[in-house]
């Protein structure tokens, strides 16, 4: 399987060299020339297997380069019982047709942990894999999750580096907390004046700079933790896959019944993990991508324009407050090729905004279906499910169940839906606990005790502890200086 940029440039390079790479040099992303294929045979035998197991079998259609033998190793050390519990991603049923994804169960307790706790080990296989005698450094631009997540898996990788920028004002309090007091010798952390696109941009921005790479080449040379890198999505194709088979032996579905997924989304890489899954044959009907009141994926979904131009929410669901979906690239380099893609991608920077083909929205149109959530209905929705289900979930997920339940009362197609839960309640605490309750914590972590007293649950491993923890990282920087302090750290 070879690898080529969203944007054309015909790299045709390993699965290998595009974990290590990141980007593509022409400012795309990598995607495989091909996307295998999924049997309902060979789904059946998955019914049989461990997570673990499971994760190994899809992405040895990908990482073809990879030698078998360390797909087993390194899925089986990715997903063991002391980093995910004996069920990495457990599949909760609520009501007849609802399934909750738990995402979580990781040692963030996020949805990120399910990619990033394997990404290191499949980039420290790569640079054994390609010769690579330098160090990676890895930078990371967050809405919140991704960061902590990636911190804890590179954290003291050998032959890595992990600097991740996070904007000052957009992440939740136990979100900043755990990226703050993140243990690691080869770790670094900056908050930035802005919104997350701001960071995102600015760090796309630093792997594009042609002379700063010429600058560090000597000794190393720069990747990327978030999902552009095709490491970081592959392993997210594994769960919906898991899922499906955690059905099917449950007996919510007969192996060959379509599902509907949804998916609470704000950057596009879970949702098109979700599609990839799909296209290789996995019975899913429609992905239903659902937004919080940054509702751009919603319009465009809805009218064919993506535009930007629009104002910027700060919202209780912090990880999906984005205006630039980056991993949607890779929906248009499948439905348009790379010489639209990459005329899309000129406008979206020159202009804010494009309009795509009629062609590629009726594709569109077959697969996705866009609903959104705001602030009001997040609140009310996660005291509804506790209060019929005694079910606690985060404010991200209850996006997603709101508008799961809109798609099926309109619809009423009778099929499952699975919902993708992405963060534990705890990462939330005060925002659950006042739509529980109505009352609004002053502390973040007295809010995890009333949480916790209140609906009778144990407050996650990971979160407990957090509170007593050594804050490490206090840097605020301007957009502008984010360069100098990656060579500052590079330096270092």
């Amino acid at each position: 399987m070879k690898y080529n940029s969203t944007r054309g440039e015909k790299a045709g390079i390993s699965s290998a060299e595009a974990i290590k790479k990141g980007m593509a040099a022409d400012g795309g992303l990598y995607m495989p020339e091909s996307i295998p294929n999924l049997t309902l045979d060979e789904l059946k035998s998955l019914c049989s297997l461990s997570y673990a197991e499971r994760a190994a079998e899809i992405l040895s259609k990908f990482l073809t380069d990879y030698d078998r033998g360390a797909i087993d190793e390194i899925c089986a050390k990715a997903y063991s019982e002391s980093k995910f519990g004996k069920n990495a991603a457990p599949c909760v049923s609520l009501g007849d047709s609802m399934n909750i994804l738990e995402l979580w169960h990781g040692p963030t307790c996020a949805f990120k942990d399910m990619a990033l706790q394997i990404m290191p080990l499949l980039l420290s296989k790569a640079l054994e894999m390609t010769g690579e005698k330098r160090t990676a450094c890895i930078l990371v631009a967050t809405s919140g999750d991704t960061g902590k997540a990636a911190l804890e898996g590179y954290k003291d990788v050998d032959k890595t580096k992990i600097m991740v920028f996070y904007p000052e004002n957009g992440v939740s309090i136990m979100q900043k907390r755990q990226m703050a007091t993140q243990e690691g010798g080869n770790v670094n952390v900056a908050s930035i004046k802005g919104n997350f696109d701001d960071a995102q941009s600015a760090v796309k921005s630093i792997f594009a700079n042609r002379e700063l790479a010429d600058e560090i080449k000597a000794s190393t040379f720069l990747s990327s933790a978030n999902s552009i890198n095709w490491g970081r999505l592959a392993p997210q194709i594994a769960y919906y896959v898991s899922a499906y088979c955690d059905m099917a032996v449950s007996g919510r579905i007969e192996l060959g019944d379509k599902i509907n997924v949804c998916v609470p989304t704000g950057n596009f890489g879970n949702i098109f993990a979700a599609y990839i899954a799909r296209a290789m044959g996995l019975p899913i009907n429609k992905l239903i991508c659902a937004s919080n009141t940054n509702n751009i994926l919603t319009d465009f979904l809805a009218d064919g324009v993506y535009d930007r131009n629009r104002r910027f929410y700060t919202t209780m669901s912090p990880s999906m407050d984005i205006l630039i979906s980056s991993n949607l690239e890779r929906l248009l380099f499948v439905l348009c090729g790379p010489e639209e893609t990459r005329g899309y991608m000129q406008a979206l920077k020159q202009d804010g905004k494009y309009s795509i083909s009629a062609k590629a929205k009726a594709e569109i149109d077959r697969a996705f279906a866009g609903g959104w959530c705001s602030e009001d209905e997040t609140g009310a929705t996660i005291k509804d499910i506790f209060e019929e289900y005694h079910y606690l979930c985060d404010t991200h997920t209850a996006v997603a169940v709101k508008t799961a339940k809109d798609y099926m009362s309109k619809t009423a197609d009778g099929l499952q839906m699975l919902i993708a839960s992405t963060a534990s309640p705890y990462k939330f605490a005060g925002n659950v606990y006042a739509a529980l309750t109505g009352v609004h914590p002053e502390d973040e972590f007295e809010a995890i005790d009333l949480l916790s007293d209140y609906s009778g649950t144990e407050v996650p491993a990971g979160l407990a502890g957090l509170r007593d923890k050594t804050v490490r990282f206090t840097t605020v920087l301007e957009r502008d200086d984010m360069e100098r302090a990656v060579k500052e750290f590079i330096g270092k």
